[in-house]
């Protein structure tokens, strides 16, 4: 039985291009396995909050949580570092919003970086722990930011290099890039996203 996450950042719920190629490719993984489970974790819907002093005394704290919301604080980020554990595949639909990642999604990350738990320090350099799994990210930017034109791509490239630090090398990308070029290339976008997806998920599912 295998177990997949699923992780929204997007506020246009079903209209999200990242939204609708991630579900499909989530989909695809349980007609492939279905004894899959998927666990969805929406951030649009249902935000984490940001980084604030409660958060740090909770989490890197000397004397660990102190009051009821650094204690619910340090709870929450447990759950979702579980979470992520517990996965084998995780997909991750991610808009990109002015040239970076949905605040939401970074609060995620911020949530599940943790020392001690998905990352640590030795004499060789940090070392990240949230090592084997599979991970999908669904890119949609409304601009075309692939090849020579990434000078503002701030969303993939920080990603994969925060999943990686992590331990999550193995990370696929869909872009669904050129949105914002009207419906007809919108659609084009999409289609192309949606045949890269099928791909992969037959690429996986062989694995």
């Amino acid at each position: 039985m295998s177990k997949i996450l699923f992780v929204t950042s997007s506020p246009r719920d079903r209209a999200s291009y990242s939204n609708q190629v991630a579900k499909r490719v989530v989909e695809d993984l349980q007609d492939a396995d279905a004894s899959a489970v998927v666990t969805v974790r929406d951030l649009a819907r249902n935000p984490l909050p940001h980084v604030d002093d409660d958060f740090v005394a909770a989490t890197r704290g000397a004397e660990g949580p102190q009051t009821d919301r650094q204690r619910a604080l340090r709870e929450l980020s447990d759950e979702l570092v579980d979470e992520l554990f517990a996965a084998d595949t995780i997909v991750i639909a991610a808009p990109m919003i002015n040239f970076a990642v949905a605040s939401t999604l970074k609060a995620w990350i911020d949530f599940v970086a943790r020392a001690g738990r998905t990352f640590r320090y030795s004499e060789a350099g940090p070392e990240g722990l949230v090592k084997g799994k599979r991970v999908v990210v669904v890119a949609a930017s409304g601009g075309i930011y692939s090849g020579n034109n990434g000078a503002l791509d701030f969303q993939v490239p920080w990603l994969k290099g925060v999943l990686g630090f992590l331990g999550m090398t193995d990370v696929e990308v869909i872009r669904v890039e050129g949105t914002a070029f009207g419906p007809e290339a919108a659609d084009k976008a999409l289609a192309t996203a949606h045949a890269k997806a099928r791909d992969l998920v037959g690429v996986l599912a062989a694995a």
